[in-house]
């Protein structure tokens, strides 16, 4: 089960860098509005930080499993 719980949270990170790449190339758009891109920063912000929150998660949860070890 936490094999399974794992690997969610790994395509979950993996999906939010996709998901942030996909935007910046929106960003790429000459034809594209202000407003529109200042959305679409702050969404690319948006899932760039989740990832981030993730992989600090998984880290302190690795140091605290080489603690026990």
């Amino acid at each position: 089960m936490s094999d399974e719980l794992e690997c969610q949270e790994e395509t979950s990170f993996e999906d939010k860098i996709e998901s942030a790449k996909e935007l910046l190339e929106e960003l790429i758009d000459p034809e594209i509005t202000l407003s529109k891109s200042v959305k679409i920063y702050k969404a690319g912000m948006k899932e760039l930080e989740d990832a981030s929150k993730m992989l600090e998660e998984a880290k302190l949860e690795f140091e605290e499993l080489n603690k026990e070890s």
